[in-house]
């Protein structure tokens, strides 16, 4: 930075530097405000999740979490304007390789095979294929130019893709992560092109082959089902989760409890409390109207995101735009209907708000990407 006679800074000089500038006025700053409030709201609530003396160095760990994944969100949005269309298959092809890794060299917690152990820190590469998946996709169906619709033969290679990734974060196993990445790329051939007719038959097939995949399902997972339609058939066991999340947020009512009054995450009777069921702490504390504040924001988040997509430069653009607001808004759907009863109980945190370095880093990640093509598409409204 130079300044000017009265003192004043003005804008660094040299071809670069003016090119960082320039990309740092189209930076979409509305949406950056809206990740702070998520973000901000998260740590307040870890905080009083968590309790005890653990809580103030979780909500430190979070903030690190955050602070990393902020300078992850402005370099990718920084990148070279043809970055993830050049490198969209070397990214996916690399995080395949780590999938891979952890089924060799994996870390087992809670009865699953998900983790690479860095020295200190815990890496997820399901969570990273969420968005590789969609940047391979994208990259596909940009090279193929507009076919609409969609033939079968444009959609082997998608499927494959998709179902390749899939496999290997089931076979962890991680159900909740291998839906989110199918429905993603669901999203991303949706738009695409992809007949009415190939969803109508997809969906049959679904329906057809859904007894065929029950027998299939670990025990756990079919057990998460039966809860479902039935959580007080086993109160104490398999329907403990649900039962004491929806009794947190019904017990909330209109305006809470109160902040740290919340007796079901005090008393630990609300489970994984600090990630999945995070929500619950929300709406107990803070009541109806705390819990609206919180989809407002997301609202907001997804219709900027969906304003990103509708500007975006070219078809690539489009499509990496439309899967990564799509794989937000699916995850906090998901999440939400997962803590009140209506969704089985499958590990999908809240998007900015649960705690988690892999979560934060990779949702983080995926919004740096939403501005990089914010950054270099036309003006938004």
């Amino acid at each position: 930075m130079r300044a000017s006679r009265k003192g004043n800074l003005l804008p660094p000089v040299g071809p670069h530097a003016n090119r960082t500038w320039e990309k740092l006025s189209r930076f979409p700053w509305g949406m950056l405000v809206l990740i702070f409030a998520l973000v901000t709201i998260g740590l307040v609530v870890l905080y009083s999740a968590v309790g005890g003396g653990a809580s103030s160095t979780m909500a430190i760990r979070q903030v690190i979490h955050f602070i990393v994944a902020l300078i992850l969100l402005f370099a990718v949005s920084l990148t070279n304007d043809q970055f993830f269309l050049r490198y969209a298959y070397v990214i996916y092809f690399g995080i395949l390789l780590l999938l891979i890794a952890v089924a060799v060299l994996g870390i087992v917690g809670m009865g699953a095979r998900r983790w690479l152990d860095l020295g200190g820190f815990r890496l997820q590469p399901s969570e990273m294929m969420k968005v590789a998946v969609i940047l391979a996709l994208a990259r596909y169906f940009h090279d193929r130019g507009v076919v609409n619709p969609l033939r079968f033969r444009d959609l082997i290679v998608p499927a494959l893709l998709l179902g390749v990734a899939a496999g290997l974060i089931i076979k962890q196993p991680d159900l909740g992560t291998a839906v989110m990445v199918l429905a993603a790329g669901g999203v991303v051939i949706f738009v695409a092109g992809l007949p009415w007719k190939y969803i109508f038959l997809m969906v049959t097939t679904f329906v057809a082959a859904a007894p065929i995949a029950w027998k299939f399902m670990h025990d756990y997972q079919q057990k998460r089902i039966l809860t479902l339609l039935n959580p007080e058939g086993d109160p104490l066991g398999a329907g403990y989760h649900i039962i004491q999340s929806k009794i947190a947020v019904g017990s909330g009512g209109m305006m809470g409890k109160g902040y740290l009054k919340g007796s079901q995450s005090h008393l630990d009777f609300l489970p994984e409390q600090h990630t999945d069921f995070i929500f619950s702490v929300l709406a107990e504390e803070w009541g109806f109207i705390g819990g609206m504040v919180l989809l407002g924001l997301f609202a907001l988040l997804i219709l900027r995101g969906l304003l990103i997509a509708a500007n975006a430069r070219d078809r690539f653009g489009l499509l990496v735009a439309s899967g990564i607001i799509s794989l937000i808004a699916f995850q906090v759907i998901i999440n939400l209907g997962m803590v009140i009863g209506i969704f089985p109980v499958v590990g999908i945190p809240l998007p900015l708000v649960s705690y988690g370095g892999s979560s934060m880093v990779t949702i983080m990640g995926a919004l740096g990407v939403m501005a990089h093509i914010a950054i270099h598409s036309k003006p938004l409204p």
